[in-house]
């Protein structure tokens, strides 16, 4: 199979085409490292050394069952890794141990320049040249492997919803142009690129215009739901809306939260810093769910995957009680865990 060039999108899926390629090709046609893009049915990586398969092997030791089985719904789960210092390494790391395991891994790219608007995920790289030394490291770094790689969560649309200075965005847009043709041309990598939430931005022709301007029509897709909580019937509608606008583009949802869908607020006030919303919504907020589980078997033609994108117990940030950004909160783990079982009388639906 010849490497992937520079893609568009086009009425057919893309995936349904590899398949039907992949059927009638001799196994010699593929790339040179032998790998294939992820598709239909693949298998995802689960992490056996995550925080929280430590915990249940932890709990088990100590005999608290009902919290080790609570939390196997989370261990037991492929979920992302986040891609943020060494990428090189990191991303090496990973996409090794998943092609031994015959899986793939699933990355975040997340290291944009004024990253979160400078909020509870603040920091990234310094500027535009070191973010595109960052994006060739992490590229180097998967490699010919298997990979899905969701890019930049929230780096588009607080372009559109003001949350990055004028200034900045034309440069933030280019940086995200770059990456994606950068990645796409990985030859078994699928890349999206992260389009925000349901819940967020409403001025579907802005965002499709941010979109387009950040190179998505050279990348596999969209990704919506990042680290949110929007139930996933809505996401998909959201997503449908954007997928038309785009020509047909396929996308990812994270359903990694959205077992009980947000926090009921009014409309629009369940974004992202910078569109009106209230923190305590989006960040730590209490009784939520984990979601449906990860799959490439969506039952959608536009959506290739349901992903565990945001990792379920680590903390949104320093608010409702949480510790810093990304760290592991065992509490809300076990929350997560215990209220899907509460709804779905067992593992998540």
């Amino acid at each position: 199979m010849a490497q992937k060039g520079k893609r568009k999108f086009t009425a057919r899926p893309w995936v349904t085409v590899v398949t039907a390629l992949l059927a009638v090709l001799p196994p010699a046609a593929c790339s040179a490292g032998g790998a294939e893009p992820p598709g239909p049915g693949d298998a995802l990586w689960v992490d056996p050394e995550s925080r929280a398969a430590r915990e249940v092997r932890r709990y088990e030791a100590q005999g608290r069952d009902t919290d080790a089985e609570l939390l196997s719904r989370i261990a037991d789960e492929p979920v992302a890794e986040w891609i943020g210092q060494a990428p090189r390494e990191r991303a090496r790391a990973v996409t090794v141990r998943a092609a031994r395991d015959g899986r793939v891994p699933v990355l975040v790219a997340y290291h944009i320049p004024y990253r979160d608007c400078g909020n509870h995920s603040a920091g990234g790289a310094r500027g535009p040249d070191d973010y595109r030394v960052w994006i060739r490291e992490l590229a180097a770094g998967i490699g010919h492997r298997p990979a899905i790689v969701v890019l930049e969560p929230d780096a588009v649309a607080q372009v559109v919803d003001g949350c990055v200075p004028a200034a900045m965005r034309d440069e933030r847009l280019a940086m995200l142009k770059d990456a994606v043709l950068t990645l796409s041309r990985l030859p078994a990598t699928r890349v999206y690129l992260d389009a925000g939430n349901a819940g967020w931005i409403q001025d579907v022709r802005a965002l499709v215009a941010a979109l387009r301007r950040g190179g998505v029509g050279y990348a596999d897709g969209f990704a919506l739901n990042v680290s949110n909580f929007q139930p996933t019937a809505a996401t998909r509608r959201y997503g449908h809306r954007l997928a038309r606008a785009l020509g047909g583009a396929h996308f990812v949802i994270d359903t990694s939260r959205n077992g009980n869908g947000p926090v009921t607020v009014a409309r629009g006030a369940a974004g992202k810093p910078g569109t009106g919303g209230h923190e305590g919504h989006w960040c730590n907020p209490s009784g939520r769910a984990l979601g449906e589980p990860p799959t490439t078997r969506t039952g959608d033609p536009l959506v290739d995957a349901y992903l565990w994108v945001k990792r379920p117990g680590e903390s949104d940030g320093t608010c409702n009680g949480g510790p810093p950004a990304g760290a592991w909160w065992r509490e809300y783990a076990l929350e997560l865990a215990r209220n899907s079982d509460a709804r779905s009388g067992g593992r998540p639906r």
